[in-house]
């Protein structure tokens, strides 16, 4: 049976987390009864990412270049099913998930939309770093975290923008929003039955750690410091 979604998830070095993402869409699917594919883009990964992909019945490919925006076309890009979802490998979802994302991206209303994200923990720290970077995202009024669209949308606005090295995801959402406006469609969201995300970022560098560094939240988003980005990313500790 051919899959009614596909799940694309950009991993780079996810052995921790790549386990809970996958089994999470599985679970997910099993309560749609919907068929679901889920493809793994597999970045620079030196780990066991992919044998434990493999293992729970992801497909996996290689894009080893040095560009999130590059590596979740890819994942898009290798999916099959006219409806595709993203997902980071370091999130997971809800139960219901699949099910709430497929009654609204086959519905016309919708150009397509995000998710309401739960974090797997709180602290004052994360909180006043969330506080940080919410006026980055509060103007922009869109849903983050979990993208999901038609295909067809998806190609009309040329995916993510490669030329970005940062809030690519935030980007991608503005423009979705901005063609399903001109097509009198609406931008949704998720709001129960999310997805929740891992709080790696703050485990790594501290849970204060963005709230004292207004210059990096800066300069990464702007989208297009590759040293700030690098040092976030690709640079630090997995």
């Amino acid at each position: 049976m051919k899959p009614i979604l596909s799940l694309a998830i950009p991993a780079h070095n996810e052995e921790k987390h790549i386990a809970r993402c996958v089994e999470s869409i599985v679970n997910a699917a099993r309560h749609s009864s919907q068929p679901v594919e889920v493809v793994v883009a597999l970045n620079r990964c030196t780990d066991r990412t992919r044998h434990i992909a493999e293992s729970l019945g992801a497909r996996c490919i290689v894009e080893d270049a040095r560009c999130i925006a590059a590596v979740r076309n890819a994942a898009v890009r290798a999916t099959t099913a006219p409806a595709v979802a993203t997902l980071d490998a370091d999130s997971w979802m809800s139960p219901d998930t699949i099910s709430e994302i497929i009654r609204r991206v086959y519905d016309a209303h919708y150009v397509g939309g995000g998710s309401m994200v739960k974090l797997e923990r709180w602290s004052v720290g994360i909180a006043f770093s969330l506080l940080a970077i919410a006026p980055y995202l509060v103007r922009q009024r869109v849903s983050i975290g979990m993208f999901w669209f038609l295909r067809e949308s998806f190609e009309a606005i040329g995916g993510f923008d490669e030329t970005l090295v940062s809030v690519e995801d935030l980007d991608f959402a503005v423009r979705l929003k901005s063609y399903g406006q001109r097509r009198g469609q609406r931008y949704g969201t998720i709001w129960r039955n999310g997805i929740t995300t891992s709080c790696r970022k703050c485990d790594q560098f501290g849970d204060w750690y963005i709230f004292r560094n207004p210059r990096l939240v800066k300069a990464l988003f702007s989208g297009k410091d590759k040293r700030a980005s690098d040092h976030f990313w690709y640079d630090a500790r997995r």
